[in-house]
């Protein structure tokens, strides 16, 4: 092979490689979106439904008492 020919496949493995990190960084930070979207969908409510239920409850067994 000449030096030529050597040259542009290592510069187009360069290129596949660069276009193989661009993305696996979407990917990364597609995940990380997901986490996100998960923890305020999913965990903040559960959040909320520890101080919700103690105050339902108080407020229901004063109704039961009258």
């Amino acid at each position: 092979m000449e030096d030529t020919e050597l040259r542009q496949k290592f510069d187009a493995l360069e290129k596949r490689i660069g276009d193989v990190y661009a993305s696996a960084e979407k990917t990364r930070k597609y995940f990380l979106t997901l986490l996100v979207v998960t923890v305020i969908v999913f965990v903040l409510p559960l959040l909320g439904l520890v101080f919700a239920i103690p105050s339902f409850i108080s407020t229901y067994s004063e109704i039961t008492n009258i």
